[in-house]
């Protein structure tokens, strides 16, 4: 019957085990394990000994694990249950049972390396994941984060973006071949000298701020690179606040930004729910340096920026929206609102700021007309602005 004994192990060319895990190994018949582990491990495994490579695709290592009908004894890294292999053959193989033997994750290791208490530390891992909860972590203000990192997710690379950003509040603790008696370097960096290093892999890192930053909610309005020099070109910040309140956004949203001219709404909302995805429509070209200066300006990585029409995009490749604020329509309110009813799942939200009552109408009878209903219509007026209506409407 398959099995699976899954032994952590670190970067130590010569490793040591438990009298356990010495059994396991000397009674095994079928290993597995990446080529990194295979290299550690090779001259201690039984003659005879069948092994596996872990390579992508997995679907042909799995494919070549379920024709085994024994133990199968995995060598992996660290802790195998923590961002590990063994959470890996859990989903693949619900009902198989594991057993898991392991040893300190990196991160525990590079802790222990520099005398750091770890309990209170965020963890993010970028090991073949994008930067999303790498960017939460920082918009969110965390003190101290370990970070697990990839041949694309570098030291050097994290360092740049947290520089990019803003973020040079921080110091970076890196640490290379963790246990490796022989190339194991443990060092401190300002962001600008890790920006500028080679780091050798297999590494991960601790990030820590040297001082608190304040948050603020409700940035101002005169702190936005505007468009053209008109500043009446930007949703302003009470109705920026309102109209986000309206969006009904969780940690788990998608929110779509039509229209975004200076990104206020879009970088407001990353800011409060730094966990959502963003994705930020404008027509005009101007609009890709106005995003790109005000991320920079307000400290907001993450959002994903589209430049064109959005009638004529391909929107199959974005994440599917939960929440929508149309902010900029070009005559097309009803057009817009056609596509994005057919996309928003049932709760699903749009808003819409109207100025005029013609807009307004327009845009009640789209949701109307495409399942969604009004279900409320904020009124607000500004010094001498015209009243602005904030409508909300919900797909049922």
């Amino acid at each position: 019957m398959l099995r699976f004994l899954v032994i952590g192990i670190n970067d130590n060319p010569q490793p040591t085990f438990t009298d356990e895990v010495k059994r396991v190994i000397d009674g095994g018949k079928v290993f597995s394990g990446g080529l990194r582990h295979h290299e550690i491990v090779g001259n201690i495994l039984p003659d005879g000994a069948q092994w596996i490579d872990i390579t992508v695709p997995l679907s042909d290592v799995y494919r070549q694990y379920r024709d085994v009908d024994d133990k199968i004894i995995i060598f992996a890294s660290g802790d195998p249950l923590f961002f590990g292999f063994a959470t890996t053959l859990q989903r693949e193989f619900p009902d198989v049972d594991i057993k898991v033997y392991p040893t300190f994750n990196s991160l525990q290791t590079l802790a222990h390396r520099i005398v750091m208490s770890y309990h209170d530390m965020t963890i993010v891992s970028l090991t073949g994941r994008p930067w999303n909860a790498f960017d939460a972590a920082l918009i969110e203000g965390r003190n101290k984060i370990g970070i697990l990192t990839d041949r694309q997710h570098t030291p050097s690379a994290i360092a740049e973006r947290m520089l990019h950003y803003g973020y040079v509040e921080y110091q970076m603790y890196v640490g290379e071949h963790l246990g490796n008696t022989e190339a194991e370097r443990v060092a401190r960096y300002s962001l600008e000298e890790a920006a500028t290093t080679d780091f050798s892999f297999p590494n991960c890192l601790i990030i820590t701020k040297n001082n608190n930053s304040s948050f603020q909610m409700g940035l101002p309005d005169n702190a936005f690179a505007i468009l053209d020099g008109r500043p009446k070109m930007i949703t302003k910040m009470p109705i920026r606040l309102l109209s986000i309140q309206a969006l009904g956004l969780t940690c788990g949203s998608v929110l779509w930004d039509i229209g975004f001219c200076t990104g206020s709404i879009s970088i407001e909302a990353k800011r409060m729910y730094p966990s959502i995805d963003v994705v930020a429509f404008e027509i005009r070209e101007e609009g890709r340096e106005l995003m790109e200066e005000n991320t920079r300006r307000f400290r907001t990585p993450g959002i994903t920026t589209v430049i064109g029409d959005f009638m004529e995009q391909d929107v199959t490749t974005f994440p599917q929206p939960t929440s929508v604020f149309i902010g900029g329509h070009g005559g097309k309110i009803v057009q817009i609102v056609a596509r994005v009813a057919q996309l928003l799942p049932k709760g699903g939200i749009v808003v819409m700021n109207s100025v005029s009552e013609k807009s307004r109408t327009r845009f009640i009878g789209a949701c109307q007309m495409f399942g969604l209903s009004l279900v409320s219509c904020n009124s607000i007026q500004l010094n001498d602005y015209n009243k602005i209506d904030i409508l909300k409407c919900v797909k049922q």
